[in-house]
């Protein structure tokens, strides 16, 4: 088995403690069309499902790409508008608009933190001297990274303004994941993925990642097994055992 050198971290329900946030958010932004969308469609859209729905359709997605997902999913069909487009129900671009706004004034008001077992984790990881670097597609992602004091614990982020600026596309494709680990100078096969979505884990697999590592912290067997029909080499319940698994894969 080939030496992993680095390890590429999803930020959101990996590092950062902002997955229900997030969920919570895409709730009361769906929800709060539905009405709207009734009457288009001529009768009253299941409410969105912030463990399923958010699980299947938006996790690990781009605002856009989410919002699209479940749109398509409940069939309704909105113009995609522009990304100037205020928060509200009209186009998909003002639908993504409201979900930005009500998770931006969450975290406003409650802050946001690192899960308990993210900082052991990068310190061993370190000390190993094994790269580590963040991704996301959230253009909040480096400044909540900031806030809870991971980025000096980091070698390198990749997120959302980034993937703009060099036209990245969103995962599944493993665009973004590639150029985290270019820029920690390590192929992908050197290189792991720890990934609590399912189409990061996809993308983790897409890119021939070395290892890709599933993280499912609700514990619940049903997130494990999804993990693994996605691709997951190996699920794990946190981070605390990440250090050891891939001491255990070098020579």
């Amino acid at each position: 088995m080939a030496v992993v050198r680095a390890v590429v971290f999803d930020t959101d329900g990996v590092l950062l403690a902002t997955a229900a946030r997030h969920a919570a958010a895409w709730k009361e932004a769906f929800d709060g069309c539905l009405a709207a969308w009734g009457r288009l469609t001529g009768e009253r859209p299941r409410p969105f499902d912030p463990v399923h729905d958010y699980r299947d359709l938006v996790d690990g997605r781009s605002r856009l790409d989410g919002a699209r997902a479940f749109l398509a999913a409940r069939r309704i069909g909105l113009p995609v508008g522009t990304s100037g487009d205020p928060p509200g129900c009209g186009t998909v671009h003002a639908v993504a608009a409201r979900k930005e706004q009500i998770f931006s004034r969450t975290v406003r008001a409650e802050g946001v933190e690192a899960f308990d077992d993210v900082r052991p984790a990068l310190f061993r990881l370190r000390e190993m001297q094994v790269g580590c670097a963040a991704v996301s597609a959230s253009r909040h992602a480096r400044s909540l990274l900031e806030s809870a004091g991971l980025v000096g614990s980091l070698d390198a982020v990749v997120d959302g303004n980034d993937a703009d600026v060099l036209a990245l596309p969103g995962k599944p494709d493993p665009a973004l994941f590639l150029e985290a680990a270019d820029r920690l100078g390590v192929g992908p096969q050197y290189s792991a993925v720890v990934e609590d979505a399912l189409v990061g884990v996809e993308a983790g697999r897409r890119g021939r990642f070395r290892l890709v590592v599933g993280l499912a912290r609700d514990g619940g067997p049903d997130g494990a097994d999804a993990l693994r029909a996605h691709g997951a080499h190996l699920v794990m319940p946190d981070l605390g055992g990440l250090p050891a698994a891939l001491d255990g894969r070098r020579p």
